[in-house]
Parts: C-alpha cells; structure tokens; sequence
C-alpha cells in the first residue's frame, strides 16, 4: 500500500530561527532553515479513502495542520511527554468533533498518559464541565506492542532518550526516531530492511540526550535503510553546508518534505 510521509515539523525544542538569536542559521534565507517542532504526519488512501495518522502534537501543529491542508486525522501516537511533543493536542479539537467512531484515538504509553491527564486535566477529567473539549481517548501501547489504523500497522520501537524511555514507531517500511540517544540493542530486529528512516541528529556537538549528527550517521550505517533523514535539528545545523559532506542516500529533513514509502 502506497503512502506518504509529510514531515510537519524538523525543529528541535525551542525551534528555529531561536527567539532572540541573530546566528547565519537563524537569520538564514534559506525556507529549509526555517525549522517548527517535530512532527509528522503519515497518509495513505484505503478503499477509496483517504487516512491520516499523526506522530506528536507540537506547539506549532496548528500551523503545520494548515500549511499542509490536514483536514482530517485518525490517530495520534506520541512519543513521550515533552512540551515540544505535546502541547498542541489542544488543536485537534475542531479535528475531533466529526471523527468517527465517536473519539479519535490517542496511543500513548502509561508514563505519557498520566503527563496529559494532568496537563490537559480538563480535556481527560470525568468531572471537566468544558462544553468544547476534544473529543479524544487515550489507548495505552508499551513496549514493542502494535496498533492497527484503518488497515495500516503501527509498532512501537522503545528508543533511549538521555535518562528517559522513549517511543519511536516503525509502519511498513518506514520507521520514525525522534528524540533519541541511542537504539537499545533490542529494539535494532524491529528496524531490519527499512526503506525510509527519520532519526534524530540534533547537532555535531555532544548532547545528554540527543544524538549528534555523527553518532546518527553511524547509526544509519547499522540501521541500514535504503535511505534515511535526519530531524530534530538546532540552529547550530545549517542544510545545505551540513548536507554537502552526506552520503548519497543520508539528507536533513525540512519542514513540509514529503517522502513517499510502502505502508
């Protein structure tokens, strides 16, 4: 089944250009330079019709939802509780209220969930009284477990973020890495004959919880796909210089790429 990634978002936390930053990178001209927090959004047409399956919710969802016309989503996976991942669930409000069944369907494992109980106390609370919140539920997904949307499966692939254990998820033959350190060894059988990868790559600099732009290009020599992406990219990481020493097959992402795969 054909698909198609759209990357909503290639930013790190504070995106770029940076409030108050006046760097080459920041003050660039280039639009590719011009980085939201990272999302993305996976489509496919089923049966005649047409799916939508979003990774996080950023700050900036509401924007990237209008520049890329999404006008309708199934489900949302999130990959762990961090601002940048999540503080645009509030969005998906007008989104949700026509989605049928009756609640869009938000896969989470419990340590997010309980994040976004509280955060978004009156959209999850049995006692909120707001007539408007979004119509949404949250499906728990932990480990290495799978969830099926409208034909198209989604498997979880634990990723290790600084101290923190995160999420990634593999569908098809695509696979998204956001906000990683490292692959722990287990989940490296999930990521076997990949065609499309998007991984983190936050900077050459070392970084507590990132992968640097190095450490992700040794992974995609482990990894292996037929080609790979990076994401999650600071000011620090200016495209087209960053992108001129690349393998063939390796590119930095950019806000509104879209790449195609089989699902």
């Amino acid at each position: 089944m054909k698909a198609e990634i759209i990357v909503l978002g290639s930013g790190t936390s504070m995106g770029v250009p940076t409030l108050g930053c006046r760097c080459a990178v920041c003050t660039s001209p280039d639009p590719r330079n011009r980085r939201t927090r990272p999302s993305i959004a996976i489509q496919w047409n089923n049966a005649g019709k047409e799916h939508t399956v979003l990774v996080d919710t950023g700050p900036d969802f509401r924007e990237q939802a209008l520049r890329e016309k999404i006008r309708h989503v199934d489900a949302v996976f999130y990959t762990h509780a961090h601002a940048d991942h999540i503080l645009g669930l509030d969005d998906l409000r007008p989104l949700s209220f026509e989605h049928k069944p009756a609640f869009l369907p938000l896969f989470t494992d419990e340590q997010t969930a309980d994040i976004l109980r509280r955060v978004f106390e009156y959209t999850f609370s049995a006692d909120s009284t707001y007539p408007t919140r979004a119509r949404v539920e949250l499906r728990g997904l932990e480990g290495t477990e799978t969830a099926e949307v409208d034909g198209a499966r989604f498997q979880r692939v634990p990723l290790t973020h600084g101290d923190l254990q995160v999420a990634g998820f593999r569908f098809g033959t695509a696979a998204y890495l956001t906000d990683m350190s490292s692959i722990p060894e287990a989940s490296l059988p999930l990521l076997e004959g990949l065609e499309v990868v998007i991984l983190d790559a936050l900077r050459p600099q070392p970084h507590p919880s990132h992968a640097t732009i190095p450490e992700s290009l040794k992974w995609v020599e482990r990894v292996a796909p037929q080609r790979a992406w990076f994401t999650h990219m600071s000011h620090e990481v200016d495209h087209e210089a960053t992108e001129k020493g690349f393998p063939a097959h390796v590119r930095l992402a950019y806000d509104g790429l879209r790449i195609p795969f089989e699902l």
